[in-house]
């Protein structure tokens, strides 16, 4: 049994076209709500074991920044770009608690296929999968209020 934690990146700067998508960072909300999930995380008691990111700027700094509560390194991991329910399960299987910090529509399409749930992932926001024996359960969805409130 594990819990994948599946968090969006924080808000982060607009798109220009001048400029890659990839290289976006947060904004100064967008810092303030990784710092809370990770906050929100470690008031639970959820340190995870692993912590993957995808390398787009804003996924990788969101990760960075909640990891500070946690106590946790994490690292790059190009797979969580595009994102797809057999991954998915392969990177929940490398710890208890295996923490994703990615993009959307990614992250909701995984929740819909491992557990048939319909979520709307907000900027910030968390979900947490319970994978094992038997079909995955969605657990948790919090949006970054609910996670500022809990690591408060």
């Amino acid at each position: 049994m594990s819990l994948l934690l599946l968090l969006r990146h924080g808000t982060a700067e607009d798109k220009e076209p001048t400029r890659p998508d990839g290289a976006r960072d947060l904004v100064a909300k967008g810092e303030a709500q990784a710092r809370a999930a990770g906050r929100a995380l470690a008031a639970l008691g959820l340190t995870p074991d692993v912590s993957l990111a995808s390398p787009k700027v804003r996924a990788w700094r969101t990760a960075t920044l909640a990891a500070e509560a946690l106590g946790v390194e994490p690292a790059e991991h190009a797979a969580i770009v595009g994102l797809d329910r057999d991954e998915a399960l392969v990177l929940a299987g490398l710890g208890d608690v295996v923490l994703l910090t990615g993009h959307e529509p990614d992250l909701s399409q995984v929740v819909h296929d491992l557990t048939g749930a319909r979520i709307r992932l907000r900027k910030g926001g968390l979900a947490a999968v319970r994978v094992g024996e038997g079909a995955p359960e969605l657990e948790a969805l919090l949006r970054p209020a609910d996670l500022e409130r809990i690591g408060a």
